[in-house]
């Protein structure tokens, strides 16, 4: 199927999803009119939500309402709202490591009966998908979100520059090799120190952008994303919540070296506290030739006057030395909030956005869907550039801590891995040295051990 087949059956889908919606929800519009609001991030699949919702709001007779958090204090504000019990939000889109604490301190209403009640499976969505935004405890079927927004880290690099002749000549001539998308994490590194101070476009570039954001989340999700492929694991697979030798394990170990190699031979000048914008303005602006970041940021570079069409390449994570390949997981599931007064109503949109219809156009619209009949529908692979990459990037996700004490968790690694990577103190061994002892304290103070 080409891309105007599936434009067109995504036409004849948004038809019969009005009817369909219609028909399912007719109770609701005959019911009294609520005014609902749903909490997420302010990032571009959230514009893109308000345009969908639009159709939720003409078949229910409900208003939807939004209020959007920047990343950078999306998690204190929403997880203070939830802490507080704050009516805020009936509807939250809240990040994948929540779902442990807002599922055991009651923050959103658990939706199995709904599911059973309304012919909702989660056999429907992409496994990880499941395991990560809806699932808690992890591998059990007790859900407390439906898969709302499939995401996961992966890379962009301008495929013009690879491509262009003289360039293609040195790479071959210094590497015994074509320049071509890199398989693993040594043939990335290799690319990222061509590039490093050569000209392109008139002007000098730099090799990779990788995230080192110190306040939120953000440099952990770029190590993570390479330390799984090294080896690292979280704790003993046979013995949860054991670390030692498995967080700091001697592979894990060489992935934070590579990571903060990567880092201080390749990196543009200026982003030692950068995420996911600074690599979008680092792309656009064609400061480098190959940029870390979650696979939201395609559709914007798709489009870009400056890198967009085919400018612009997309590639999975790489394997590491062993030949593993796996990526950080990232996206939300949507959830009813406990604290509001409006959960039957609230659950009216989860039914309405958990139709194929809708999540067809949500992916359209640019929304990632996590529904297995869109992204195995045939025609999804080529109905955008980057569909097929964000397919083999979602098979190999692996995610951070979604316990109750992610939050503790995560400043422990995010303090430990900005001062080896960043700051340069000490050494990767001292710093997963120090995350292990950190992380089991905590769950020590937890009672895990």
């Amino acid at each position: 199927m080409n891309r105007e087949d599936w434009t067109m059956k995504a036409k004849l889908l948004k038809t019969s999803a009005a009817l369909a919606v219609v028909a399912a929800m007719g109770g609701v519009s005959a019911a009294q009119a609520e005014d609902l609001t749903l909490c997420w991030a302010a990032w571009d699949p959230a514009n893109a939500l308000i345009e969908l919702s639009k159709e939720y709001e003409a078949q229910s007779g409900n208003t939807m309402h939004f209020e959007f958090v920047p990343w950078t204090s999306f998690a204190d504000r929403m997880l203070n709202e939830l802490n507080s019990g704050g009516k805020l939000c009936d509807l939250m889109i809240g990040d994948s490591q929540w779902i442990g604490g807002a599922a055991e301190n009651g923050q959103y209403i658990k939706l199995n009966d709904f599911f059973d009640a309304n012919g909702i499976s989660m056999d429907a969505f992409i496994p990880a998908t499941v395991v990560g935004y809806s699932e808690w405890p992890k591998n059990t079927p007790n859900y407390w979100s439906l898969p709302a927004f499939g995401d996961v880290v992966g890379w962009t690099y301008r495929k013009d520059w690879f491509a262009e002749p003289q360039n293609q000549a040195d790479f071959k001539a210094k590497y015994g090799r074509d320049l071509a998308v890199p398989k693993t994490f040594a043939e990335l590194k290799d690319i990222a120190e061509f590039f490093q101070g050569r000209e392109e476009d008139g002007k000098k570039v730099y090799g990779a952008y990788i995230y080192t954001e110190r306040g939120s989340e953000g440099i952990t999700m770029g190590a993570m994303d390479v330390l799984y492929s090294f080896g690292f694991k979280y704790d003993n697979p046979d013995k949860p919540y054991d670390m030692e030798g498995f967080v700091n394990s001697d592979k894990a170990v060489a992935g934070l070296e590579f990571y903060k190699s990567l880092y201080d031979c390749c990196s543009p000048p200026g982003m030692s506290n950068a995420y996911m914008g600074e690599g979008v303005d680092a792309f656009k602006s064609g400061q480098v030739a190959m940029q870390m970041n979650f696979a939201f940021t395609w559709p914007g570079f798709n489009t870009d006057p400056n890198v967009g069409g085919d400018k612009t390449g997309y590639f999975p994570n790489p394997a590491g030395p062993d030949g593993d390949q796996f990526a950080q997981l990232g996206g939300q599931g949507i959830s009813v909030v406990a604290a509001s007064d409006k959960q039957d109503a609230a659950l009216t949109y989860i039914k309405w956005f958990a139709q194929p219809e809708v999540q067809a156009k949500w992916w359209k619209l640019g929304g990632y869907s996590a529904l297995k009949a869109v992204v195995e529908d045939p025609g999804f692979a080529t109905s955008q550039p980057y569909a097929q990459t964000f397919l083999d990037s979602m098979a190999i996700v692996k995610d951070f801590w979604a316990e109750p004490s992610y939050a503790t968790l995560m400043q422990s690694s995010q303090k430990w891995f900005h001062d080896y990577v960043v700051a340069g103190n000490g050494t990767a061994k001292e710093a997963l040295d120090g995350l292990a002892a950190d992380w089991h304290a905590t769950f020590e103070e937890e009672g895990k051990y």
